[in-house]
């Protein structure tokens, strides 16, 4: 109500300026508003394009499902024709040409309009498994589409938590580098303090100046990364990655880097995500499909038949009036055998068996890049532990470093260089234990994505490679990878 009120003032204002000088442009107020992790993440799960991209898919796939589920059922068409043809050129069909000897008085010349309206229903009666087998492809190839959407859901909040902690890491070395020009300046104005008083050369007071100059370039980079990240964040939500004139995006991500999220044990990890992986269960449709596949090319070999049942309705062609008509029904089969096809069925089966083996390869490999991915990303968490735990350590002894090279500058026992020096020293290891934690939190984002561990979903179907399914497989008498019986 209150910036209604103050639209309205404003209109009235105008109008009565209107015509005495011409109002200035008014500049927008640019707002931002806080955003968590979790808010991130719940954003781009509605407004990223990939995952809106896949959500498409998946209902392209949809609609294949109902167009091949259409081939088992009764077609109804209706058709109807009119036709007017002028009675010379029946006449001259029928081998006599009009005004000759002989030619019928046109009393009785031939029917030029006829009328037909037929209504058909076709019924595919038998198709040797085709359709059967083109249904089950349909379906397996939209479970599909769902593990890889899913797959993209685990990417894209995995690529928002990396996102998201570059901004942390980034502001945080903002704060880092702010602080240590904060302390350089301080060095600064106190060697000049002293040089005025007499008691340090002019050397040390360049020495501080190309110190706290050489340290400016890295606060400018840190600034401009803060930027880029938070525009690469604004883009993988889906949001306006910024205005015309260098306005950045109205998101201020709140958080900070902590090491609170600890890893499961590599055994278990392992084994959560044979089973919770839709990269996987994504594989296991494709053996699927390709099984089926082998249904479609083998119903080759069957013969094929379609009843069809009709009404048709018709004028009376032996009369020349349309209002008469022929009604009726009519029933019949339609059938066909291909008995010899030239090695064509044979050559699609043998590609359709072909094509299931590598399949089953295929998803042999993944499970093997799923278990490197899952100890790569729990090395790099290890790696990432210990690397913050060497650094707590080395920002105590930098810290008490620096704090005795003050001292013995103060007391004449010591020379700027080594005040200099500490500095640089707690600057790397305070900026290396930032990195550290930033390495620790990636780390722990992508092992989440690989072991699918901070995603729940509601199973609609039945997840692939049951026993059943392992039969038709020939693979009753194998041994299964653990992640199979994980997975039923």
């Amino acid at each position: 109500m209150k910036r209604n009120a103050i639209w309205a003032a404003a209109l009235l204002a105008a109008g009565a300026l209107a015509l005495a000088e011409p109002e200035p442009p008014m500049t927008a107020v640019r707002t931002t508003r806080d955003i968590t992790l979790d808010d991130a993440v719940q954003t781009a799960i509605s407004q990223n394009p990939g995952i809106l991209t896949a959500e498409q898919e998946i209902r392209r796939t949809r609609g294949v499902v109902l167009e091949v589920q259409a081939q088992a059922l009764p077609h109804v068409t209706v058709t109807n024709e009119f036709t007017q043809t002028e009675p010379n050129v029946l006449l001259a069909a029928s081998g006599v040409a009009p005004g000759t000897p002989g030619a019928p008085p046109s009393e009785v010349s031939p029917m030029t309009q006829s009328w037909d309206v037929t209504v058909t229903a076709s019924q595919l009666i038998y198709s040797g498994g085709q359709v059967v087998a083109a249904i089950h492809i349909a379906k397996y190839a939209q479970d599909a589409t769902i593990y890889s959407m899913r797959d993209i859901v685990d990417t894209t909040i995995s690529n928002v938590r990396k996102e998201f902690y570059a901004v942390l890491l980034d502001r945080s070395i903002i704060t880092v580098q702010e602080e240590n020009i904060n302390l350089l300046e301080s060095q600064l104005k106190d060697q000049q303090n002293r040089f005025e008083a007499g008691t340090v050369p002019r050397f040390n007071v360049l020495q501080a100046e190309v110190a706290l100059a050489n340290a400016r370039p890295q606060l400018i980079q840190a600034r401009n990364d803060y930027d880029v990240a938070e525009l690469n964040l604004a883009r993988t939500l889906g949001l306006n990655p910024g205005e015309p004139g260098g306005e950045m995006p109205p998101i201020n991500p709140v958080g900070v880097l902590t090491t609170d999220e600890k890893p499961e044990p590599l055994a278990e990890a392992t084994e959560l995500a044979w089973e919770r992986r839709p990269f996987l269960k994504e594989q296991r449709e494709q053996i699927l499909i390709q099984w089926e596949n082998i249904k479609v090319a083998l119903a080759g070999y069957q013969p094929r038949l379609t009843a069809d049942a009709g009404y048709e309705a018709r004028n009376d062609l032996s009369t020349k009036s349309l209002d008469k008509s022929v009604i009726g029904w009519f029933f019949g089969f339609t059938g066909s055998w291909n008995l010899f096809d030239a090695g064509a069925t044979y050559g699609q089966t043998k590609q359709a068996k072909a094509q299931l083996e590598e399949a089953k390869v295929n998803y042999e490999d993944a499970v093997r890049q799923v278990d490197v991915e899952v100890q790569q990303a729990l090395d790099q968490v290890r790696e990432s532990e210990d690397t913050i735990t060497s650094q707590q350590k080395a920002i105590e002894e930098a810290q008490e470093a620096l704090r005795l090279a003050d001292e013995r500058l103060a007391a004449g026992a010591g020379v700027q260089l080594d005040v200099l020096s500490a500095q640089v020293a707690l600057l790397q290891a305070r900026t290396t234990m930032v990195q550290a934690q930033y390495n620790y939190n990636i780390a722990m984002a992508e092992f989440d994505r690989v072991t699918a561990a901070n995603t729940r979903w509601e199973e609609l179907f039945h997840d692939p490679l049951v026993e059943k399914q392992r039969v038709q497989e020939g693979l009753e008498n194998a041994p299964a990878h653990p992640g199979v019986a994980k997975a039923r």
